[in-house]
């Protein structure tokens, strides 16, 4: 009779013994995630544990398991983090940073700050004094201009990553900083119109440049030209000149033999301007004793060359017709 109970009740003990071995293992151990590590402590001694899986381990009190993620975080700041900061040249401003950061060695993260909100806490005081003593080296037109050139936020943010790295070190956080940079950078109200004016200013000094250095080209290009028009006259006068003289030279020689024959000079000064005046199909109503038309007179050539004491050719006879055959 107890045998068959036994049998009976079976499945219950089977499924008491499953529930009791997963409670155990529950217990007993921890799993460990692929983006985590964790530090165990025996009786308060931590220990690291790096490697992902299953891991054992003594059931409270005797240890206890602290996981923190490996991964890397963006960290802005806590309260008041858009603070002021005075520049070197006693300007304020408004600026606002992040870090990115992951936790290096978790043990000596557990042993220092213990969790990510004291590292957190501990991490927003070294970034506020970090940011204050990097902004103060630079004068205001380094952080606020109009020019890219002369801004120097790069240097800033290699200054503020410099510090926060050493401040770790030193103090043993088992952070590793991996960047800073600056997301904010407001001006007050109670110095918004000075930069603005100085921002006209500047814009106004740099368009005053502009206007005379064109100025400049333009009156260089002017003389230039100038310079050049008065050397290209100066060429055509002088080509003029040695035409003309060329020129006058050539009607010397024309003269030259126009002297010894000055009717005949004439003669032929009339002939050229009939010429020019009769160039076309022309009808003119003159009287023939006006030169150059008096040379259409009848026998005018023979009295124009017996002014100089010679005789004109005289005129071809016609040919006699031929007889006609009968």
């Amino acid at each position: 009779m107890a045998e068959k109970n036994l049998f009976k009740h079976w499945p219950t003990m089977m499924l008491g013994l499953i529930v009791a071995a997963i409670l155990l293992v529950a217990v007993f151990s921890f799993q460990l995630p692929q983006t985590e590590v964790a530090v165990v402590t025996t009786f308060g001694r931590p220990e690291l544990v790096a490697e992902p899986g299953l891991h054992f381990r003594w059931p409270y009190p005797f240890q206890r398991v602290y996981n923190f993620d490996k991964r890397v975080r963006c960290f802005s700041g806590g309260e008041g983090k858009l603070e002021e900061t005075m520049t070197k040249d006693g300007h304020t401003i408004l600026v606002g940073i992040y870090v990115t950061f992951r936790i290096s060695d978790a043990k000596l993260f557990f042993t220092s700050l213990e969790n990510m909100t004291k590292a957190e806490s501990r991490l927003n005081s070294l970034m506020r004094g970090a940011k204050n003593n990097a902004f103060g080296n630079y004068n205001f037109d380094q952080v606020v201009n109009t020019d890219p050139a002369k801004m120097e936020l790069g240097k800033i943010q290699d200054e503020i990553l410099a510090s926060l790295r050493e401040e770790s070190r030193k103090y043993g956080y088992g952070l590793e900083i991996i960047s800073v940079g600056i997301n904010t950078i407001n001006v007050p109200k109670t110095i918004s119109e000075k930069v603005f004016d100085r921002m006209i200013a500047e814009r106004k000094k740099e368009s005053d440049r502009i206007i005379a250095e064109g100025d400049m080209k333009a009156e260089k290009t002017k003389i230039e030209a100038d310079r050049e028009r008065a050397r290209i006259i100066a060429d055509a006068d002088a080509r003029a000149l040695k035409i003309r003289a060329e020129a006058e030279a050539a009607a010397a020689d024309y003269y030259k033999v126009f002297a010894k024959n000055p009717e005949l000079a004439e003669f032929l000064r009339k002939l050229d301007a009939l010429r020019k005046v009769m160039k076309g199909r022309t009808t003119l109503v003159v009287d023939t004793s006006t030169p150059p038309f008096d040379l259409l007179k009848p026998k005018a050539l023979n009295n124009s060359f017996r002014k100089g004491g010679k005789k004109a050719p005289a005129e071809a006879k016609p040919a006699p017709k031929a007889a006609d055959k009968k």
